[in-house]
């Protein structure tokens, strides 16, 4: 061997891909291909192949592609930040940054749709909404929205749904943070509201169907809401308040002042600012909003044995089954972060979220009043962690001592500084602020003595929070850790087996590709730093974009997205604006195939577009005379063609040329939603089939992990005719990389770049698999759902398959027969592969009674012969109801799945307990014990409780 071969820098590729050599030759004779290379050929058309190497470099070794990434987060500048403005610095406990946001029991699993198999993380997310509506004070929250800017434009959409006002005005305050207009913008102007920005006090002087209210101001301000909020109220309109969580330990919550929703970020509760995110977005309402309410509700409801069980209630998969007429198109939340935030509060309680409150507001009334004393003038005499000073002709000399120093403020305007006291400010942070702003040292014993309070009594905070016990029971770190671990072995995460989720491409989160994601240079940036102290940022974003054109065709990336649902957004806005800017803002109507995955059309409507849906045919395919005929009938105002590809039914369609031809020949773009980009990559390009715009998941194709439920990150790939109508930024003004993006464009995310500090995962991901390794693990996609449907083929119908009998990265599987055979549904098959330790496939999606596999390329042929043995045993399982042998609503499948509860019980059913625990010998030996039995949905939505049950109800054997 070389000395090159001997240092083996593909070794990763090999790490990543589950089947070695051996197995491959051996899965590509059970399915009759001759090589990988024919594989591909009889399942992607070959009009659309991309024949060439990929220009990307050659793949880096771990140890490599870790100094590489660690030389470019050196160059970020980790100044002390004091900018606010929603996004401070605080301290993660350890024992949460470790065993939560570092530990893959937590961070692998999936969205929590099988209830039974995620009790640990739905208590987590019922712990977070628990704490939602303490600080808020409000009757019911959801289990966190992608971020603050975000949040508020859901409640102006939430309002204009509830609120009985004609009018289709809405009330902007003009103290809510920069970034959170910018995004409301960008939203109103294709639901068609006008926007009417003013003080507080304006809120009720006019017809408003709502109105968003900020509290604390911008400018740091606290100002009592009451009033304006009532004169609201009086004329029908709906008040929203966006609220800092932090703050409302000391401040009057926005129920007491009469609010009907509040949002914001809790961002402060442990979270690391990471240049932008990923932040839970918090959102709280009233009872009676409950069903109009956007994202995911953790409801408390009961298993079949009456036993206290959480899950998901009413939103479940909403805008799946409304589609286009959802409340919203948010498919994912910020679960990893909301569980982080909320065992934040569990690890401190009150006293100690008080004591942090506290410490942060003495800090900034002590800097306010050490100003004073040497005539200094403080802009407002009410504020909780933010001092604006008027620095008048000392503004830009005060500004750059202090970057020298090491400190970054916000310069408010030529004349005005803005210094944001936190948690993890420091009595030393305070003394040097003091000397920037007077040139003098004071003692801070003497002033702390004198100190007064500044919070106005009318707005101090007298009501109870976090009373529950989980926030009064978990404050020694060996309880703390305790917890958390019984939590997480209540959850059935990618650390345990696979999970087969099509569309959801579950693959592996390698440890490397994690690693940089805590380091301070990432996780201590503001995303409003100064450019100079983010060029390691700019490098990294810049590199992953480049690395994503390569792979995708396009010729300019947005990062901003922060979901795939955000990136479908960005992607028909992106379009709009180019229509808009051709003057033909009639074009609005949008072409969808009945395939589509349903936040496809709940996107188009958010747009002000109008959805005409588009037949497929037998073979699950879009049906091309269809389309022509309606693309034709809507030609003058046909806007775009959201096309899934590979289908939702899991195949290349051969006419997808055609197809993107024909929306073209009528003046319509192709937006492709790139949920399946796993099948793709290095093999087909986006660009080259057609598509103008397409949204990149990169929780699912590029390895950010699912976090449970999110985070995740969606950044849209364009054409360059579509280039300058991304998504810009309000205060981070994007100038650098596809510096194509029109200036003083609207945002659709908070921060510039999304959830910036996940990106480095991606950037590992090619970076370590390079040209060869990322398209080698399409094929092994490819050759891994293929295998899976020859082997499943025999035992249970397959729904769809592509022109040569293949299939792309997933496969259907049809459960319809079978149920009207045996009365067993894809919901008892779901259960009962719980029982033989699987997170089932995806249920009765695209099709309803149907489930959708797909192994990924990470997989092992071990993995994959393990489930594959589950699904039979299942099927012989189905035949045993069918002959008779157990009775049709007693039997392991309706009975599953089995929990723990269950060994000791009383036994007479009429199959044996080793069936139900333990139906193959693998289980044996890695055996998961789902803590419940199964949920009752109709119960919990029917008694819909949103908050922490009493802790008699709670199973701590579980």
């Amino acid at each position: 061997m070389s000395l090159s071969t001997l240092f083996n820098h593909e070794e990763f590729i090999a790490r990543h891909i589950g089947p070695n050599a051996a197995d491959q030759a051996e899965m590509l004779a059970q399915i009759g291909a001759s090589s990988i290379e024919d594989l591909v050929a009889q399942t992607i058309p070959d009009d659309i192949r991309f024949k060439q190497k990929l220009p990307l470099p050659d793949a880096v070794s771990e140890v490599d592609a870790l100094a590489k990434i660690r030389a470019i987060a050196a160059k970020n500048i980790v100044n002390k930040s004091f900018i606010g403005l929603g996004y401070y610095p605080n301290i993660t406990p350890n024992v949460i940054l470790r065993n939560v946001l570092e530990n893959p029991g937590w961070y692998t699993a999936y969205t929590p749709y099988q209830a039974e198999i995620a009790q640990g993380r739905l208590e987590a997310l019922l712990n977070y909404q628990q704490m939602i509506i303490d600080m808020t004070g409000l009757d019911l929250a959801n289990a966190s929205l992608l971020d603050e800017a975000t949040a508020a434009a859901e409640a102006m959409a939430m309002a204009r749904r509830i609120s009985k006002v004609k009018a289709e005005k809405f009330f902007v305050d003009e103290q809510v943070l920069p970034q959170t207009l910018d995004v409301v913008k960008t939203r109103a102007q294709y639901f068609g509201f006008e926007l009417v920005i003013g003080t507080a006090t304006a809120a009720g002087d006019d017809d408003y169907f709502g109105a968003l209210l900020q509290y604390p101001g911008a400018d740091g301000a606290v100002r009592d809401l009451t009033a304006p909020i009532a004169a609201l109220k009086a004329r029908g309109g709906v008040a929203i308040v966006a609220a800092d969580l932090l703050a409302l330990a000391l401040l009057k919550s926005p129920a007491e002042m009469g609010a009907d929703v509040a949002i914001g970020s809790s961002q402060r509760f442990g979270i690391p600012m990471g240049f932008g995110g990923p932040h839970a977005a918090y959102f709280a309402f009233k009872d009676e909003m409950k069903r109009s309410a956007p994202g995911r509700i953790i409801g408390v409801s009961i298993d079949a044995k009456g036993k206290t069980a959480l899950r998901m209630a009413l939103q479940t998969r909403e805008q799946h089954i409304r589609r286009e007429k959802a409340n919203s198109n948010i498919c994912t939340s910020q679960v990893l972060l909301a569980n982080m935030a909320g065992m934040y509060a569990v690890y401190h309680g009150p006293a100690g979220i008080k004591r942090i409150a506290e410490r942060t507001h003495r800090l900034a009334s002590l800097f306010a009043q050490g100003v004073r004393a040497k005539g200094g003038e403080i802009l407002h005499d009410a504020f909780f962690d933010t001092v604006q000073v008027n620095t008048g002709a000392q503004t830009v000399s005060i500004y750059a001592a202090a970057l020298a120093a090491g400190y970054n403020l916000l310069q408010v305007s030529a004349s005005v500084l803005s210094v944001a006291f936190h948690e993890a400010a420091s009595q030393n942070d305070l003394a040097t602020l003091i000397q920037l702003f007077t040139g003098q040292s004071l003692d801070l014993a003497a002033l702390d003595e004198a100190s007064s309070e500044v919070i106005p009594a009318a707005l101090q905070r007298t009501s109870a929070y976090l009373t529950h016990p989980v926030f009064n029971r978990y404050h020694t770190e060996h309880e703390m850790l305790r917890y958390l671990k019984r939590l997480e072995n209540r959850d059935l995460a990618m650390n345990h087996s696979m999970i087969s989720l099509g569309s959801c491409t579950m693959k592996l989160n390698a440890t490397s590709e994690m690693i940089p994601v805590t380091w301070a240079e990432f996780g201590n940036i503001h995303p409003f730093a100064p450019q100079a102290q983010t060029l390691g940022y700019f490098e990294m974003i810049n590199g992953l974009a480049d690395q994503l054109k390569a792979i995708t065709g396009f010729d300019a990336i947005c990062m901003q997205p922060n979901s795939g649902a955000q990136g479908e957004y960005a992607g028909l806005l992106a379009i709009r604006r180019y229509h808009d800017s051709r003057n033909e803002a009639h074009r609005d109507i949008c072409l969808i195939p009945k395939s589509a995955h349903g936040t496809n059309p709940a996107t188009a409507q958010m747009m002000g577009l109008k959805v005409v849906v588009v037949d497929c045919d037998d073979s699950g395919n879009v049906d091309l005379s269809d389309l022509k005929a309606k693309a034709e009938l809507h030609g003058a105002n046909l806007a775009a063609l959201m096309l899934t590809y590979p289908s939702t039914h899991g195949v290349f369609e051969t006419a997808v040329k055609a197809i993107c031809a024909t929306v073209h020949q009528f003046g319509g773009q192709v937006y492709m939603d790139g949920a399946n980009l796993n099948a793709q990559v290095g093999l087909t390009r986006p660009a080259d089939i057609g598509a103008d715009v397409s949204h990149m998941n990169l929780h699912k194709t590029f390895c950010i992990p699912h976090g449970g439920g999110g985070p995740g990150m969606g950044p849209i790939g364009m054409k360059a005719h579509l280039a300058p109508f991304m998504s810009n930024h309000a205060v981070a003004n994007i100038d650098q990389g596809d510096a194509s993006v029109a200036q003083g464009q609207s945002a659709v995310s908070a921060a510039p770049f999304g959830s910036a500090s996940i990106l480095p995962i991606s950037w590992m991901y090619i970076t370590m698999m390079g040209a060869g390794g990322v398209k080698h693990a399409t094929e092994i996609a490819l050759l891994n759902a293929n295998y899976m449907m020859q082997q499943l083929s025999a035992h249970y119908p397959v729904l769809y398959t592509g022109a040569n009998g293949r299939v792309a990265h997933e496969c259907i599987i049809d459960i319809r027969p079978l149920k009207a055979a045996s009365g067993i549904n894809e919901v008892d098959i779901a259960k009962r592969l719980m029982d033989y330790g699987f997170h089932a496939p995806t249920m009765s999606f695209p099709v309803a009674g149907t489930l959708m596999i797909e192994p990924t390329e990470s997989e092992s042929k071990a993995e994959l012969d393990r489930f594959i043995a589950a699904m039979i045993s299942i099927r012989q399982e189905i035949d045993q109801v069918q002959a008779g042998v157990w009775p049709s609503e007693n039997n392991p499948l309706k009975n599953a799945p089995h929990s723990k509860n269950d060994i000791a019980a009383d036994w007479d059913r009429p199959y044996s307990r080793e069936v139900a625990f333990f139906p193959l010998p693998y289980v044996l030996d890695n055996k998961f014990w789902p803590s419940v039995n199964r949920i009752d949905d109709v119960y919990g939505d029917r008694n819909l409780i949103c908050a922490c049950p009493s802790m008699d109800q709670y199973d701590e054997s579980a």
